[in-house]
């Protein structure tokens, strides 16, 4: 069993916003927008470093859609920033008309994704923006799980065509990716080998899923552990590779259960080969306010909840 360790903590967010620095040096043609929280998004970088690409719009998030849409017509690229609720939920008939239908090349960047923002409550605390944007067609959406992966995934988004939506979050996790890492858009990532169960995961749920890899390993049994980063497109290859070596799956995500990562995969399953899974997800409910920590407990959202329903759904396998 390979051991993942980390050496530091760090937020996501932080990795956004070092990977859009470094693009705002590479690439003269990306943009940024953010919607009065500049600091809070990282963009406080690329806003010193090119102060003529950078555009604050204000607490004006439907504005700040437009404008990206429209300065997509003239070649240049924009990452808009504001946290997740804001870029979706508020503003998600200005995503559909205008970028979605018409495939336009902006990418919608979300920071405070999920119930681990934490202490701000359940009015920030969006979990159903993964269900909403990959119903959007063209849509690509990417959920990243650690700092290295989210700056990764921020620069690969550059030289995509097309709109994007990258979701990533306030809290500081480990940092267990490689630092050099090739992001490669809608390819899973495989962890762990097992062959027991697979333990398909994203976003913060990923090292979870690796903490219980670890728990159950203890106990003889072997886990598949798969990092999903793109939600759309799903790598169904590795899933139906993974589960029809295993023969049961559970899925881990910080969003509720209805619409989430696990949802594709059981539509993914049901397609090629039905087979027993479980969720661990917000089981239909709205957050509430609290530290990432006690909420992720509370909201049964840590590698606890995945050993649980990772021996429950082996009782129906077997």
């Amino acid at each position: 069993m390979k051991i993942y360790e980390y050496s530091e903590k760090k937020d996501t967010r932080s990795g956004f916003g070092d990977g859009l620095t470094e693009l705002g040096k590479s690439n003269p043609n990306v943009v940024a927008l953010c919607a009065d929280l500049t600091g809070s998004l990282k963009m406080n970088e690329f806003k010193k470093n090119h102060p003529e690409r950078f555009f604050q719009v204000g607490v004006a998030e439907a504005n700040m859609i437009g404008i990206a849409a429209g300065l997509t017509i003239g070649g240049k690229i924009p990452f808009t920033g504001t946290f997740a609720n804001f870029s979706t939920g508020r503003v998600y008939d200005q995503i559909r008309q205008s970028i979605a239908y018409s495939g336009k090349n902006v990418k919608i960047c979300a920071s405070h994704a999920g119930i681990t923002l934490g202490e701000d409550g359940a009015t920030h605390q969006i979990l159903e923006d993964i269900g909403m944007m990959k119903m959007l067609p063209g849509m690509t959406v990417i959920n990243t799980c650690d700092y290295n992966q989210t700056k990764a995934a921020t620069i690969a988004i550059a030289n995509y065509k097309g709109p994007v939506y990258l979701r990533f979050g306030r809290p500081k996790v480990p940092v267990f990716t490689p630092g050099n890492q090739n992001f490669e858009i809608g390819k899973a990532v495989q962890l762990q080998e097992g062959e027991d169960v697979t333990i398909v995961a994203t976003g913060h749920l990923v090292w979870e899923a690796l903490e219980a890899a670890k728990i159950l390993h203890d106990k003889g049994i072997s886990a598949d552990v798969i990092n999903i980063h793109t939600i759309k497109p799903l790598d169904q290859e590795a899933i139906i590779k993974s589960v029809n070596k295993t023969g049961c799956v559970v899925t881990a995500e910080e969003h509720n259960f209805l619409g989430g990562l696990g949802e594709s995969v059981a539509r993914i399953l049901a397609s090629n080969n039905p087979s027993p899974q479980e969720f661990v997800a917000v089981n239909d409910t709205f957050g509430e306010s609290g530290t990432p920590a006690e909420l992720m407990k509370k909201y049964g959202l840590n590698a606890n909840s995945i050993v649980v329903n990772v021996e429950k759904v082996l009782k129906r396998k077997n």
